[in-house]
């Protein structure tokens, strides 16, 4: 059975291990009045890292939750609502209890703006390593995300971490997508802290127009290809966003980067 905390009510008790340990996952997901925006994409993907992780919830569960929670905190327009999975209480020590009882605490937020015009970023200089067993899952564990924003210029938008090699994985809270000749470039799962449901909805919508994609690290190199025609950020929040510049250095803005921002503008309703 999954408790219910709702955020406006309660809070984590001190022994849950979300808390203690970031033995958890979060989703965020935007909501247009009463709709949710990726519903079937946010659930999934928070049942399957649950599965992952060994905590044991039913998606159904989850899929009631989260619309009693429409129900509870709707109003019109644009708002977000935030889902925090933890395994429950279970004492001092790491080794998680036999027997659990996981609890979903569920909060509302302000829907931030989706910026219109391209974005400055800056590059992270610290590298991101990704563990194997963690790749792709939007775990509680977020201290590399954090310290990144912490020193991120106050002029930029976001800061892109990338590989020991120097390589761009991913920004702080988004995916990236890049254009290259005639094909599109995004990392691939394994080597990301986050797999998020606005890179995968890209993904499918390229599939579905016979788009080539390659599942790859975007590279210095790669950036100063002639061919290179330009970088996105994606997120389930505010869509898609093109990146003007990284640091000092501009970026082409191709028109096929237009399309695929304007489609996930589109579904998230931004």
């Amino acid at each position: 059975m999954l408790e219910r905390i709702w955020a406006d009510e309660a809070t984590l008790p001190a022994s849950d291990r979300g808390l203690a340990y970031g033995d958890g996952l979060f989703e965020t997901i935007r909501i247009n009045g009463r709709e949710p925006r990726f519903r079937g994409r946010h659930l999934r993907r928070l049942a399957d890292d649950a599965a992952r992780l060994g905590i044991p919830v039913d998606m159904d569960e989850l899929a009631i939750a989260l619309d009693d929670a429409v129900v509870r905190y709707a109003t019109p327009g644009n708002w977000v609502l935030k889902l925090i999975l933890t395994r429950g209480s279970g004492g001092r020590g790491y080794r998680p209890p036999a027997s659990v009882q996981p609890r979903l605490c569920l909060s509302r937020h302000d829907c931030p703006p989706s910026p219109s015009q391209p974005v400055a970023v800056s590059r992270c200089p610290h590298p991101l390593v990704v563990d194997p067993r963690l790749a792709g899952i939007k775990s509680l564990n977020r201290l590399p995300q954090v310290l990144a924003s912490q020193g991120m210029p106050e002029w930029a938008y976001e800061a892109l971490m990338g590989s020991p090699d120097g390589d761009l994985l991913e920004g702080t809270r988004t995916n990236i997508m890049a254009r290259i000749g005639d094909r599109w470039v995004t990392p691939a799962v394994e080597s990301l802290a986050v797999a998020g449901v606005a890179r995968q909805a890209a993904l499918d919508e390229l599939g579905r127009l016979g788009e080539s994609v390659q599942l790859r690290a975007i590279t210095r190199a790669d950036i100063h290809d002639p061919a290179f025609g330009g970088l996105m950020l994606m997120n389930s929040v505010v869509g898609g966003i093109v990146v003007g510049r990284i640091d000092q250095f501009e970026l082409p803005q191709s028109e096929a980067l237009a399309r695929i921002r304007s489609f996930l503008s589109d579904a998230v309703g931004s």
